[in-house]
Order: C-alpha cells, then structure tokens, then sequence
C-alpha cells in the first residue's frame, strides 16, 4: 500500500527522512508518496544526485539528475535549494553540482551569480574563472566576493588582533617591570635555584616582565602564498588574515602569491578583494623562486616570521628551496609551514619535502582559521608551535 507525505507520528517522520534519502523507485520500500514541499524538496535533490535523465521524475515519485546546461532552469534550482535547506547544506549541494555537473561555465553569468549562496569554495572557483570572466559580470563577482571576505573579517579579525596583540607585549621583555606586568611562568623559571624546599618557595632574585607594544613596528610577518588550484580555500583565507595583519601598525605584513612565477601583492592589502582578483589559481608551482624573492624583502631577521602556506609539490630547484628555509632559520628567522589554511584538513601534500622541513625545525601542518592566531601568537613570540 502507498503512503501518502505529511507524516505525523515519530515513526512516519524517520519513513519520511528515508524517504527522502533513498530518492524513490523501485526497491526503494519505504512505499512513502512524498506531496507538497517534501515532493519539491525531492525533486530539488533528484536534480542533482539522481541517476536517471529525463523530466517526469517529480510525478512517479523518482528521482532524475536534470539541471543540465540552462542558465534559467539551474538560476530556479538555486533559488529552490535556498527555499528547501539551511545554508550550509546549500554550500555544499553548489559545491555538488559545479564539480558533478559542471556548471563552471554558467558562473559567468551575472543572474547566476546573483542566485548563488557565497561561501569560501565559490569564491575559490570564481577566481579559477577569473581571466575568463567578461566584463559585465566582473562587478557581481567582486560583490559576491565581498560578501564572503567581510563574512571572514568580522569572524576572525577581533580574535586575531587580540590574540597578536597580546603576543607583541608578551614579546618586549624588560627587566624591571611593574607588578602587572611580571611574567611570572618566565620569572619563577629563571629563579629555580633560588627554591628554598623548607618554605617550598622560590625566592625570585630577577623579575622578568614584558613592556607594552609601542606603535612602532616590532615585528615583520611573510605571508608566501601557493596560488595553485589545489590551494583556493587557503588562498581566500591567506589574503583576509593579510589584511588583518596589515592593519595592524606594530606588524609590518607582506603577502606574496607564488606559481611558476612570484607576485607581490603587498600594495592591495587595504582591500583583500583586490589581492584575491590579484591572484590567478592554477598553473605549475616553483617555491624555491618564491622563497628567494621573499628572503631578498627581509631587513630583521630575527623580528620577522615568514608563512609558507603550499601542499609543497615543487616544481623548482627542492634543494636551493630547503637551503634557503636553513639559511633563513639560521638568521633568526621563525619559519612557519602551513600545508592548508582552512577547514577541510591536510590535503595531499609532499610527504617528503615536509618531512625534510620538519628536519630543519619548520614542521609542515594543516592549520585552521581558528587556529591561525594562536599559530602567529607563537612564532611572535619565538614559543613552539601547537601543532594540531
């Protein structure tokens, strides 16, 4: 017997979730008619992930992939998906249908754009399509871009200039400080010898304290960025925490973009839009080209910390590339390798190239958002890594 949709009962509601799962046609069991939104929902999905070709899916109650290569029909889909499902499943399923069905091309299209949910992977992918994209639709790319960069800003930039901030006090060390400032962790370290056992005290005989960050710049930070395809998350990340830095005055920031070629995109950091349409996703990698452009830009070694954010895939000269990482950490310089900087984890990388970085002091990690500040935080202050 066929069930009809609208499901009261506990029971009827894990039918109807099944339901929807399965996707219908024969076998599937759950003998559930979906109606009304679920059928929309359904159907919505069945655009997508379902294996057959043809329309009429809807009314047998089965599911059949159709977006096809309309921008009218796959501009209504998106507005569908936003009605049926919370954002981040609407990431995901674009995410779905650009890499599934190809729907790249129909990206350059303005009323597309204006029907799409921005987040970090479409952004990714627009800047992929950047050289390709025609004038008319440039505009609502760079709004689209907005959106998502102003979204990471104001998620990230308070925590990660208080977070710095605190590191470049912590930074300026002074040897008569006042009580508040006292580095006690640092101060009962240093007066170990002094511990009386009787009294199961130390007597500290040196203060070691920490001043607070002057407006000068006490310290320079490189942000080397891999702009292969592989990277884009990493890049759109890289280039709002640059601009979070650059505002910051006792941070002197250079960002730097890497393929076969080098280019400094210190200049746009105001505006962290124009560094991602400075950008350009794809093509070979050559780190040892981008690693010298990078140390020949660097006046204190032992005040600055330069970021390599790379899955480490060298296309250039490996050796020249580990001798400048030793050359620059035997300056004083805090290395830092970073195999992504995103959500999504380690990605494929180059086992051996990290693990010969990991050799020379500069272990090579996956680094989330969140985690970047406490990152920085660190090498600021010249302290091991948290390593996840």
């Amino acid at each position: 017997m066929t069930r009809t949709g609208d499901p009261g009962t506990a029971g009827d509601e894990r039918l109807r979730r099944w339901r929807l799962v399965l996707g219908g046609g024969e076998g599937e069991g759950t003998g559930l008619a979906l109606s009304g939104r679920d059928a929309a929902m359904d159907g919505a999905l069945g655009a997508l992930y379902g294996g057959g070709g043809g329309g009429g899916g809807r009314d047998r109650g089965e599911r059949s992939a159709g977006l096809g290569g309309s921008a009218p029909h796959v501009a209504r889909w998106l507005g569908d998906i936003r009605t049926y499902f919370p954002s981040p499943v609407v990431q995901v399923m674009q995410r779905d249908a650009i890499e599934r069905l190809g729907l790249s091309a129909l990206l350059l299209e303005p009323e597309m754009l204006e029907a799409v949910e921005p987040d970090v992977h479409l952004v990714g992918t627009l800047l992929s399509l950047n050289k390709a994209m025609p004038d008319t639709t440039r505009e609502t790319a760079r709004a689209v871009v907005r959106k998502v960069v102003e979204q990471l800003e104001k998620r990230l930039a308070t925590r990660t200039r208080a977070t710095l901030t605190g590191a470049l006090d912590r930074s300026a060390r002074i040897s008569r400080p006042r009580h508040r400032d006292i580095d006690w962790d640092r101060t009962i370290r240093a007066n170990l010898k002094n511990y009386l056992p009787e009294h199961r005290t130390v007597v500290p005989e040196r203060l070691v304290g920490y001043g607070r960050a002057s407006r000068a710049v006490k310290k320079e930070v490189v942000l080397c960025i891999d702009q292969s395809g592989s990277m884009a998350a990493s890049v759109v990340y890289a280039s709002v925490f640059g601009a979070v830095l650059a505002s910051m005055r006792s941070i002197a920031t250079r960002l730097v973009v890497f393929d076969t070629a080098v280019v400094d995109l210190t200049e746009q950091l105001d505006d962290p839009v124009d560094v991602l349409f400075g950008t350009q996703l794809g093509g070979g990698t050559d780190i040892n080209r981008a690693l010298a452009y990078c140390q020949s830009k660097i006046t204190r070694p032992a005040d600055t910390v330069v970021v390599l954010i790379s899955d480490l895939y060298e296309g250039g000269i490996r050796d020249e590339m580990l001798k400048r990482v030793a050359a620059m950490k035997g300056a004083g310089v805090e290395f830092v390798t970073l195999l992504a900087l995103s959500d999504e984890g380690a990605p494929a990388y180059d086992r051996e190239h990290a693990a010969a970085l990991a050799a020379l002091g500069a272990p090579a990690f996956a680094c989330t958002p969140d985690l970047f500040p406490e990152v920085m935080a660190a090498a600021l202050e010249k302290r091991p890594l948290p390593v996840p």
